[in-house]
């Protein structure tokens, strides 16, 4: 509490000189860095790269299509015949997004005879997927 105090002194000081015109709600009304707290999270950030990757992985689940598709990998391996039946689909529709899910990590298949089977390999979609549809399902009730 002390230490909230000294900071909003310090601020303060510096306040009239600093307060922003026209600040959206949410935003900072004056300027005043913790340069502490900066440190510690820059020490910990990833790479350039490593933000990029995951940006790539967000991105194949910003698709209705591709969420369906890991949604019912969820639950079960199933073949692409499979998959392009449960989504309405065919085939080389089905197939252009499991590349895409395969390609970024998320998928991996197997061949068993002719039929290529399809399973979740991240355990991280798996959980956002659900996560996401349970609180939107629970939303919309």
């Amino acid at each position: 509490m002390l230490d909230c105090e000294i900071v909003q002194t310090k601020v303060s000081s510096a306040a009239a000189a600093r307060k922003r015109p026209g600040r959206s709600e949410g935003e900072c009304e004056t300027y005043f860095v913790d340069e502490a707290n900066v440190a510690v999270v820059a020490a910990a950030m990833p790479t350039a790269e490593a933000f990029e990757a995951a940006a790539d992985e967000f991105s194949a689940l910003a698709d209705g299509t591709r969420l369906k598709i890991l949604f019912a990998l969820s639950h079960k391996e199933l073949c692409v015949c499979d998959l392009a039946r449960l989504l309405g689909r065919s085939m080389p529709a089905t197939s252009q997004q499991l590349q895409r899910l395969r390609r970024d990590g998320l998928v991996r298949f197997r061949m068993a005879g002719k039929l290529a089977y399809y399973r979740l390999e991240s355990s991280t979609a798996r959980r956002l997927v659900r996560d996401a549809l349970k609180r939107n399902t629970e939303r919309s009730k």
